[in-house]
């Protein structure tokens, strides 16, 4: 028996969909990634201007359809009825986090209802909301299935996932830290879209053309959010073009935009090594997963300033790093079906363990 993971990240260019079997440890049976077309990107992206609950509706049930094609698609492709298939986790996508408001909350829309309907297959989404209804960030949620797949008694290791955001794991002696260290692939997307008209910069080839610019990536070593205290998380509501305007804005300086692009790697390698060094002394590996591990200079800076710690990918531990995710909202599927609570109080800041998701039986 079977469950599957859909995910669709801050870059929206595809659909993650993993079939997977757990036996102690999750195997992936079959991972695809389906396409999200750019009209579709488009209007997804143009939600925090045009506010139209009519548009975001349109989007939810759009959405809900593509995910279930996804789901159908992949069972078609992996030769698997859907009879066999216990359920189907959806993270959906994103279109507003508020972790840190008076009134928190974090919403994600595909229409769970739709891919029920239509795959036949009981759906569990919306499961960051529960963990902020009890003090949580509702992020990150991976932190727990970190736990559950690569956990090592006797090693200290970082789960590092570089997605649109970056995030990591710390698992140690059955202690874990999870938090989002800030900018991961945003911001190095969304630039090089602004400029080169391309979905990102593949392999870092454009960041290697450009030079650091040091006064402007100092000042964005100021923001508030590096220095912040764990439990925290982030998101495109926050680390934008905007927001990189606003520093260049204050730097004043003619910069070239291959330098900016350089930059902005160095912020991100920056940020997410200072936060591995500062969460323990003592790291044995870091363990590296998500989109930026394809992305050859970010890998390569990043393993010149962990020095001599080991920074390898999930392909060692028999999981591709672009699966990650989607393997996560497929086991947090097994968690909501079986009553098992799936967040960590420690990652997230909630009071309490709770059950993660709301299902939509068929």
């Amino acid at each position: 028996m079977y469950y599957i993971g859909l995910m669709s990240g801050t870059s929206m260019d595809a659909i993650d969909t993993a079939l997977v079997e757990f036996d102690n440890k999750a195997i992936l049976k079959t991972y695809r990634e389906y396409p999200i077309e750019n009209s579709l990107r488009h209007q997804i992206r143009l939600i925090n201007e045009k506010s139209d609950l009519g548009h975001i509706a349109d989007l939810d049930h759009e959405l809900g359809h593509l995910f279930a094609n996804a789901v159908n698609d992949l069972l078609e492709e992996a030769e698997i009825n859907s009879d066999k298939v216990i359920a189907i986790g959806s993270h959906g996508q994103t279109i507003l986090h508020k972790p840190d408001a008076t009134h928190k909350t974090s919403i994600q829309i595909s229409d769970p209802n739709v891919i029920c309907a239509e795959t036949g297959i009981t759906t569990v989404a919306d499961f960051r909301r529960m963990d902020m209804a009890h003090g949580g960030q509702g992020a990150p949620l991976a932190s727990a299935f970190h736990q559950y797949q690569f956990e090592h008694k006797n090693k200290s290791i970082v789960i590092l996932n570089i997605g649109g955001m970056a995030n990591l794991s710390l698992l140690s002696n059955s202690d874990v830290i999870g938090f989002d260290t800030g900018p991961g692939n945003a911001l190095l997307d969304d630039w090089t879209q602004q400029n080169l008209g391309k979905e990102y910069d593949a392999n870092g080839e454009w960041a290697k053309q450009g030079e650091c610019h040091q006064k402007l990536l100092g000042a964005m070593l100021t923001d508030n959010y590096f220095a912040l205290p764990a439990p925290k998380s982030t998101g495109r509501e926050y680390f934008n073009i905007a927001w990189l305007n606003n520093y260049l804005n204050t730097v004043d300086a003619d910069i070239a935009p291959e330098d900016i692009q350089a930059t902005l790697l160095q912020l991100s390698s920056i940020t997410i090594c200072d936060a591995i060094k500062t969460s323990s002394k003592k790291i044995d590996e870091v363990i590296a997963c998500g989109g930026g591990a394809y992305n050859e200079l970010l890998m390569k800076t990043l393993q010149s300033m962990l020095g001599n710690t080991p920074l390898v990918t999930t392909e060692k531990y028999g999981l591709t790093p672009n699966c990650i995710e989607a393997v996560t909202f497929a086991w947090l599927a097994k968690q909501r079906i079986e009553n098992k609570p799936a967040n960590l109080p420690s990652v997230t800041g909630a009071n309490k363990k709770v059950l993660l998701g709301g299902v939509y039986s068929r």
